[in-house]
């Protein structure tokens, strides 16, 4: 490990000089590229200099513990800093983890109603307003691209796009099913009921992640409908794709533009095209997608919305909460952070069993 990140430190130090050079500003992409690696290293070599400084201190508690007046004290602050230095390592190790090649993507999200009519729908609408809270807090960009209004309120289905730092990396785990238990509205007798809705998160992929060719696709120009989320005009621009050799339909009346439409559609289609390319890989390597924290399959149920006792429950990580109404204010940061934690430490867990 230490190899590893002496190699990683130097690499830093390297990419610090080469941002000094006043030369590197004529050359913009460049500038972007050396900036972009920096970062993406910088957390660990701040650990791996807070770790070497804790070996230092070790090493200077273990002279001070040779003196009479100051054994005692010694001790007990080499005690507190062989702790410190475990959790250092382990913090570092799981750094160290193979890094999912999508994190830093955008994503291309979709939310739908499913098990429960009406009251399915507006949850999916209370998860779309939930999502966007969160997307707001973070600081990404949301834009709709399409959505199919419910008749009592919420969607029958919503698909939207959030761009901005590291966006797959936070929302990777919530594909799967949600389920909601509480007193409709349309309620009389105030019965708990529960119903669900689905959700599909996917990273938006590159040009050169997948390509497609014209006669593969048949492509219809219709009426927008609705309001799209953004005021959509009422003109032909609507634009609706769909690839002939899988029978995937995409359809985006978000922008004014036909053409706009179209570069949009053929995004989401790239995207939707690419998951299910990672899907049937992985299904032909085994369960690998079974054992990953929130990559699962849409009918997978994933986590419970208890409203009558304000209760968050996920299921994979028994993970619960009782402050379920700041949760659907966008809240999710704790909830979030302890999904990559375990997803960390299962990781790990097979990383060193791999290598023992």
């Amino acid at each position: 490990m230490k190899e590893r990140l002496e190699i990683i430190l130097n690499r830093y130090n390297y990419l610090c000089d080469e941002l000094l050079k006043p030369e590197i500003y004529e050359d913009y992409k460049k500038m972007q590229e050396v900036s972009k690696e920096k970062n993406s290293i910088e957390k660990i070599v701040d650990t791996y200099k807070k770790y070497n400084g804790i070996l230092d201190d070790i090493e200077a508690a273990k002279e001070m513990s040779k003196e009479a007046d100051m054994k005692e004290f010694a001790l007990e602050e080499l005690d507190n800093l062989h702790t410190e230095k475990e959790k250092l390592e382990d913090t570092l190790k799981r750094m160290l983890l193979p890094k999912d090649p999508n994190d830093e993507k955008n994503v291309i999200m979709e939310i739908r109603g499913a098990a429960g009519g009406d009251e399915a729908n507006i949850f999916a609408g209370d998860l779309f307003r939930m999502y966007s809270k969160y997307a707001e807090k973070q600081g990404w960009k949301l834009e709709v691209t399409h959505e199919v209004a419910g008749e009592s309120g919420g969607y029958s289905q919503i698909e939207f796009m959030l761009s901005g730092e590291a966006v797959y990396s936070k929302l990777k785990y919530e594909s799967g099913a949600h389920r909601v238990q509480r007193v409709p509205e349309t309620e009389s007798a105030g019965r708990v009921h529960t119903s669900t809705a689905t959700v599909l998160v996917m990273p938006e992929v590159e040009e050169i992640d997948i390509e497609i060719k014209d006669s593969d696709i048949r492509v219809d120009i219709t009426r927008s409908s609705g309001a799209g989320g953004q005021c959509v005009n009422t003109t032909d621009s609507a634009v609706r794709i769909t690839h002939l050799p899988t029978n995937i339909v995409v359809y985006c009346q978000v922008e004014r533009s036909q053409i706009k439409n179209k570069e949009r559609a053929m995004q989401i289609l790239k995207t939707r095209l690419y998951d299910l390319r990672q899907r049937e890989q992985e299904e032909k390597l085994g369960n690998e997608r079974r054992s990953k924290i929130g990559t699962g399959d849409r009918s997978e149920k994933i986590r419970t919305y208890n409203y009558p006792q304000n209760r968050l429950t996920d299921h994979r990580i028994n993970y619960t909460v009782m402050h379920l109404d700041k949760i659907m204010e966008g809240d999710l940061e704790d909830l979030i952070e302890s999904l990559i934690a375990e997803d960390e430490r299962m990781r790990l867990g097979e990383h060193e069993r791999e290598n023992s």
